[in-house]
């Protein structure tokens, strides 16, 4: 068995989807594969080809104390099938990823939605339903990282659609394509400095969103008003985030390449400023972008590190990737690395 699931890079919507809001991913063409074969030992081991150690989980969902870190991705994705009452057979996976990882392109999601599709028995109901795998998923990443995370992510790689961005409606979780407009080109370029979840303040904005909604007597910030949250810097991130999402998916339906970079600076301006989850390097990054040609650009994923977003028209993309990377790395001295992205599909089994 093949199975592929992809990254994603988000345009706009960013910490909303843990508020039942709206975002606006693209499921991009760097991808986790994994080949499944299955074993008579009833054990699950995986190798990688990115990363070191070889994983053992056992039929209790046990791997041993000198396990590489990854492993946790693998043992969380065989107790949370088999919470769900599915019987995991053995199986020997090779891991294969072009998803930087610590680079808020969902290299950890990708690689939790493929362990389950490799995993889930063939014959389980939630391969016909790609909401449920997507909190399977969602669960299995959960468990391997104890972060809380929200399904955007989840959402992104298994309904991805080549040539087009996701609206996603996190409370329905309803997916509206939406059309990237012809000579529109995304562009990632990488700060240098490795994001890590668990190590960051993410829980921290995910409490505070859901102190704010509760103190406003809402079910959640998506359900706020801009005059309610307007001397509360964090959920006033959230319901403007909303707003930008709702105005970038129009602009991308008219081909209004301008107005969606000028969405994505106020984004990043609102991640800086109301929701603090920026860096200096971020910032300078989101400048050199700028500076060169891009659209627009932004921080993309939880913050804290990894990746930029930018847009650029197609004509002009190849030399506003490479000025950025190089005044970046110039400016910094940071191991920074860019980009081009393609929209791509969404997760798929072969074999």
């Amino acid at each position: 068995m093949q199975v592929r699931a992809p990254g994603r890079v988000n345009l706009i919507g960013e910490h909303t989807d843990y508020s039942d809001g709206w975002c606006l991913p693209v499921a991009i063409d760097r991808e986790c594969r994994i080949t499944a074969a299955p074993n008579a030992d009833g054990v699950v081991r995986a190798t990688s080809a990115e990363l070191p150690g070889r994983v053992t989980v056992d039929r209790d969902g046990a791997i041993g104390s000198d396990a590489p870190r990854w492993g946790r991705f693998v043992a969380g994705a065989v107790r949370v099938l088999r919470a769900n009452g599915h019987a995991v057979p053995g199986a020997d996976l090779t891991v294969h990823s072009t998803v930087p990882a610590g680079a808020g392109l969902s290299s950890s999601t990708a690689l939790s939605v493929a362990l389950v599709l490799a995993l889930l028995p063939v014959n389980a109901p939630e391969r016909a339903d790609r909401d449920r795998l997507a909190r399977l998923a969602l669960a299995a990443e959960v468990e391997a990282t104890g972060v809380p995370g929200g399904l955007l992510d989840q959402m992104a790689s298994l309904h991805g659609r080549a040539g087009h961005a996701l609206l996603l409606d996190c409370r329905s979780l309803s997916i509206e394509p939406v059309p990237l407009p012809p000579g529109l080109a995304i562009l990632v370029v990488h700060s240098g400095i490795a994001r890590e979840l668990a190590d960051s303040e993410y829980a921290a904005r995910r409490a505070a969103c859901e102190a704010a909604a509760a103190r406003l007597g809402v079910t959640a910030l998506r359900d706020a008003t801009p005059d309610r949250v307007a001397d509360d810097p964090i959920a006033r991130h959230v319901v403007s985030e909303n707003a930008r999402v709702l105005e970038c998916a129009a602009a991308l339906r008219r081909g209004d390449l301008a107005a969606v970079g000028r969405i994505l600076l106020a984004g990043h301006a609102s991640l800086r400023d109301d929701f603090r989850v920026s860096l200096p390097e971020l910032d300078r990054l989101v400048d050199e972008f700028v500076a060169h040609g891009a659209l627009g650009a932004r921080l993309t994923g939880a913050g804290f590190g990894g990746c930029v977003v930018g847009l650029a028209r197609d004509t002009d993309a190849s030399a506003c990737l490479d000025a950025t990377v190089a005044a970046y790395r110039s400016a910094t001295g940071l191991p920074t690395t860019g980009f081009r992205v393609e929209a791509a599909a969404g997760a798929d089994v072969t074999g």
